[in-house]
């Protein structure tokens, strides 16, 4: 009973943090371990604080949370609109062949296949390359398919998976790779190494971009024995715009990739699956069978055919916005920020705190807020929508919907916060507690 007060407790008052009635000067009221330690969050969830609570009509809100958050503009509603339509599962949607033709020919695939959204693309390229139930896959232990996608692979697939240790740059080590690989079928023992998958560019470690030697000899070695690669590429559009090559040159390194459109390119909904002719063929069962078989669904694929014929190119000023906010926080005077600027490749910033008395939950609270003097000190009240994330980071990501403008304005309240922080407590170095993957 002691610890569900507590509990209440503690979240009334961030709840008051947030909506300005405690100075965030009076933090100190927390009773001691609450909100504290290392944080273990992939990333949360929680819906953004209500701009009314912030009690300013001038507030201008940054939201950095995800991509994912990207509304379509005017000409993509246009094209919605517009779209000429047919029954999709009979093969008669005339935009949705239009965009699965458009998409294998970018990725330099035989075909492609649309697909509502990126989880279902994996498990559908899991249920393909894994022809029968108890089959294994080979994974990072920090892939997005093996942490974000509720194990549907065991769930309603049947493969069991092994993993590999995914290193900083999102690469895992070859030998421990090969080490993972069953060589005993059909001795009963043992399942059936069929499938490794990759990320790219790797989201829990930061956006990072996959080297093209590491594709290539993760492809040699599977074919040696083998077996298949799968790309999930949910932002290798990224990756192809950060390493300035076409993204047939990174994905001549893999058999299928699924990619993504309702992330960076901004579309509302999709993500293609391609693939060989034979492996497209069999996705098409599978999606069936998953009930992503959609009907006059050319309203979705016309903003997928913009997004993959207008909006690759414009994601590079994503990723130059991104290291324009990484610069700002080296330079914050105080300096509250720590950043590793060589891990700043793409759209996906991570970085941490140097105090250890302020945790990434309340410095994403505090950055979330309208704080006392903030009005006075930048002309407006700013609220930047951050999350915290595994191993003690803050995550920001950029995307089409936020500016340059914005970032300046998200850089002006990270320095207020760094500024109001320093005024009540001196910098603390913090203690590393960072788990090793």
């Amino acid at each position: 009973m002691f610890l569900k007060t507590l509990t209440i407790l503690a979240r009334a008052l961030l709840h008051c943090v947030n909506r300005g009635v405690i100075s965030p000067k009076h933090r100190h009221v927390f009773p001691v371990g609450l909100g504290r330690g290392p944080s273990r969050l992939y990333y949360e969830t929680a819906k953004p604080v209500d701009p009314s609570l912030a009690g300013a009509s001038s507030t201008r809100t940054v939201d950095l949370r995800s991509d994912t958050v990207t509304k379509p503009g005017a000409a993509m509603r246009q094209a919605m609109a517009e779209a000429e339509v047919g029954d999709d599962v009979f093969g008669e949607d005339p935009t949705v062949n239009e965009l699965q033709k458009m998409a294998a020919e970018v990725f330099g695939m035989e075909a492609a296949l649309y697909v509502p959204s990126g989880t279902m693309a994996n498990l559908i390229a899991v249920m393909v390359h894994c022809r029968e139930r108890g089959d294994e896959m080979i994974v990072g232990d920090l892939s997005h398919l093996h942490i974000y996608e509720q194990g549907g692979s065991a769930q309603l697939a049947g493969v069991h998976s092994t993993m590999v240790t995914n290193l900083p740059d999102g690469t895992f080590d070859l030998d421990q790779l090969e080490s993972k690989i069953r060589h005993g079928y059909p001795d009963a023992h043992y399942p059936r190494s069929r499938l490794v998958c990759v990320e790219n560019t790797h989201n829990i470690q930061g956006g990072r971009v996959l080297p093209l030697p590491f594709l290539q000899e993760v492809k040699v070695l599977a074919d040696r024995y083998g077996l298949a690669v799968h790309m999930d590429g949910a932002r290798m559009m990224n990756a192809a715009i950060a390493q300035k090559v076409a993204p047939s040159t990174i994905l001549q390194n893999t058999h299928t990739v699924s990619v993504c459109l309702s992330k960076g390119l901004g579309a509302p909904v999709g993500t293609m699956l391609a693939g060989p002719q034979d492996f497209i063929s069999r996705a098409v069962r599978c999606r069936k069978a998953l009930g992503g078989g959609l009907r006059q669904v050319g309203i979705l694929a016309a903003a997928g055919k913009l997004a993959l014929g207008d909006m690759i190119n414009r994601l590079e000023e994503d990723h130059r916005h991104a290291r324009t906010f990484a610069q700002a926080l080296l330079e914050c005077d105080p300096p509250l920020y720590e950043v590793d600027m060589a891990a700043v490749e793409t759209n996906i910033l991570r970085f941490r705190l140097r105090d250890a008395s302020l945790t990434p939950t309340e410095f994403c609270a505090l950055m979330a807020g309208v704080g006392e003097g903030e009005q006075a000190a930048m002309g407006q009240g700013v609220r930047v929508l951050m999350f915290p994330h595994i191993g003690g980071f803050v995550r920001a990501v950029w995307h089409l919907d936020i500016s340059l403008e914005d970032t300046q304005l998200a850089i002006q309240k990270l320095q207020f916060v760094a500024r109001q922080h320093s005024q009540q407590s001196p910098v603390k170095p913090r203690i590393d507690l960072t788990l090793t993957w």
